[in-house]
């Protein structure tokens, strides 16, 4: 693909990026033909002297891919982006000049180590990030994903779910709710184990649930009872197997390994 078409594509990415409401569908095909072109000509994963504007543009085109993978929903994608981005903010970052996308995506990465429960992964990375450690708090991308993760150790999910309204971008809300998911559930399996049934109001106060039809689809999908003419929700419980335990014989085990201690002493 010649360097012209690719700059075509580009401007086209671009607009369909920027309108309002993004174009996500474009996106997605520009996109794929662009990574094609950023393979052909070696900026991809980029080596040697690039052009200090082509390598600009390769950069924006995987941040914009990284965003629009988040609004389609798909974290394995924002993986992708994620992993090609780190040639352009770690080895050419003294090169270009500074993004502001960066940060933005660096915050979603650390998210998304949330919600996979990688909290080893998520240190590991906030340590290895290019600022000092009393910077991380002045950056607000950084400072929501690291107030997430001390109110999840906490166990202050009232706050994990404040911090939905309080996420710097739109794009912060899907992986804050996919964290509230996990949380519901661990909340779930407490209710389940701590009460024979709950009031509907007090299960959806416990589950962060703002409506009614919310709480029924999560219900029936744990496979809850309700009785909507108690307005009640009532758990249901797995009977435990009776393991019998064989009295006799362990006695006379016990009896016999006596008699074995006395003959050797």
């Amino acid at each position: 693909m010649a360097p012209q078409q690719i700059v075509a594509l580009y401007n086209d990415l671009q607009r369909a990026f920027n309108t309002q409401p993004a174009n996500l569908q474009l996106c997605g095909t520009l996109l794929s033909k662009l990574k094609i072109g950023l393979i052909e000509t070696g900026l991809l994963l980029p080596h040697g002297d690039a052009r200090l504007e082509d390598l600009v543009m390769a950069r924006d085109i995987l941040e914009i891919g990284a965003f629009w993978s988040i609004r389609t929903k798909d974290v394995p994608s924002f993986d992708r982006y994620f992993s090609q981005l780190q040639s352009f903010y770690v080895d050419y970052s003294s090169v270009l000049p500074p993004s502001k996308r960066e940060y933005p995506i660096r915050g979603l990465n650390l998210i998304r180590l949330l919600t996979q429960n990688r909290i080893a992964d998520f240190h590991t990375t906030l340590e290895s990030l290019p600022l000092p450690a009393d910077a991380i708090g002045d950056n607000p991308y950084l400072r929501h994903p690291v107030n997430l993760e001390r109110w999840l150790m906490e166990g202050s999910y009232s706050k994990v779910w404040n911090a939905r309204e309080e996420a710097p971008t739109e794009e912060y809300k899907f992986f804050v709710d996919s964290l509230m998911g996990t949380i519901r559930n661990e909340i779930a399996s407490c209710e389940e184990a701590a009460y024979d049934s709950l009031p509907l109001k007090d299960a959806a106060t416990l589950l962060f649930f703002t409506t009614q039809s919310e709480l029924l689809r999560f219900a029936e999908a744990r496979g809850w009872k309700i009785n909507l003419a108690e307005s009640s929700i009532s758990f249901s419980r797995t009977s435990e197997e009776k393991i019998e335990i064989p009295k006799e014989k362990l006695i006379a085990a016990s009896l016999a390994y006596a008699r074995e201690l006395e003959q050797i002493v």
